[in-house]
């Protein structure tokens, strides 16, 4: 039986992140995915992701992400990959909405430099937006677009330079705790590693009992959707536009557009899909879903809609408060990773450095009792 100091169950962002994290601390680490990623199947797909630092969600964080903006750039001029496109971008809608009022919070009290936009000068300034007359926007410089699926293939290039283990098709079926650490059983082998980082996303539910912990989450189905614009495309250009969140409701549900970078403008409402599944999701996208998309589309991005381009179903992993989950659980030897809730692919990089602190130096840099399972009890 192969032995190794920690396995690693799921190769989407965090997962990767937690790999290449560990084998750079020079740790003997095996990873696993019942794939092979990038993969379609999860969340951790569709040609960008955004990152951004004045974070209406809450101040707490602001740290972490300006930590991962950091680590993402360090792993591009490692790999010699373009892994980030700095955009800026905007958070729009009412002044004291939870969008903007969020992240002028965020912005202020960690110092992030930021401006205020009524809607004249936001259509001024960006010629492809348009707001309404009520409506302001934070325009924050910094934010922009990550590469999700160049990002897991510099994050396991990587991690194999340093000697890490990928078995990629390979699903991991049980797990077992002894004297020794745990047993992994797989569908073509035994292996046994000292600790375990389970990084699962959508597919956690179905771990709920091996972990040991009840699991308060609810998988979501979420579409995005690409248009090519009906006219002159230099305006909604990534070079001239930056990524923008819209407020579209009191409950914190949003719009997001992302700028053309080569696929088409991809937009797509946030917390608004049904209960799913990964086993049983519908990954087929109705002409009715597209076409809401086109309508939203064209309120804030007027000639944006044109021709479908492409759409896509992705999964969000969400908890009841949709904050993070980062703990330990089944008797402190197995690591839970979730930064989930459908807003955690920015902050892999910085996850995966705080789950090696975890796991080789027993605490990491940043108080995780925000994210602890206990709040759940």
């Amino acid at each position: 039986m192969k032995k190794f100091d920690i396995g690693v169950l799921g190769l989407g962002a965090t997962g990767s992140a937690a790999t290449f994290a560990i084998a750079t601390r020079g740790a003997r680490v095996v990873a696993f995915d019942q794939y092979r990623p990038p993969h379609a199947r999860g969340s951790t797909h569709g040609h960008t992701r955004i990152i951004r630092e004045a974070y209406y969600e809450h101040p707490l964080y602001v740290p972490l992400v300006q930590r991962a903006l950091r680590l993402w750039k360090d792993l591009a001029a490692s790999t010699g990959t373009p892994l980030l496109l700095q955009t800026g971008g905007l958070m729009v809608g009412r002044e004291r909405g939870p969008i903007v009022s969020g992240a002028r919070e965020s912005a202020e009290r960690h110092g992030i430099a930021h401006e205020m936009l009524d809607a004249a000068a936001l259509a001024s300034r960006f010629p492809a937006y348009r707001a309404r007359t009520d409506w302001v926007a934070l325009l924050e410089r910094r934010a922009g677009l990550l590469f999700p699926e160049r990002c897991i293939e510099a994050f396991h290039a990587q991690a194999r330079r340093l000697g890490a283990t990928l078995q990629l098709g390979e699903r991991v079926e049980s797990w077992s705790r002894n004297s020794d650490g745990i047993t992994l059983r797989t569908d073509r082998t035994s292996y046994m590693v000292g600790r375990l980082v389970v990084a699962a996303g959508p597919w956690l539910p179905e771990l709920s009992d091996a972990l040991g912990v009840p699991l308060p989450l609810e998988i979501e189905r979420q579409l995005s959707h690409w248009f090519r614009p009906s006219g002159d495309a230099a305006p909604y250009s990534a070079e001239r536009c930056p990524i923008a969140l819209w407020e579209t409701g009191d409950d914190g549900e949003l719009f997001a557009t992302i700028p053309d970078e080569g696929h088409g403008v991809k937009c797509g409402m946030h917390h608004a899909g049904q209960p799913a599944s990964p086993r049983d999701v519908d990954r087929l996208v109705s002409d009715a879903e597209n076409e809401a998309a086109r309508q939203l589309l064209e309120q804030v991005m007027p000639g944006a809609g044109g021709p479908l381009l492409e759409s896509r179903v992705c999964l969000y992993t969400n908890t009841p408060d949709r904050h993070f989950v980062i703990d330990w659980c089944a008797g402190g030897n197995v690591l839970l990773l979730s930064p989930c809730s459908g807003h955690g692919f920015k902050f892999a990089s910085a996850i995966g450095e705080v789950a090696a602190q975890l796991l080789l130096d027993g605490r990491s840099w940043i108080d995780l009792e925000p994210f602890s399972l206990s709040r759940f009890r």
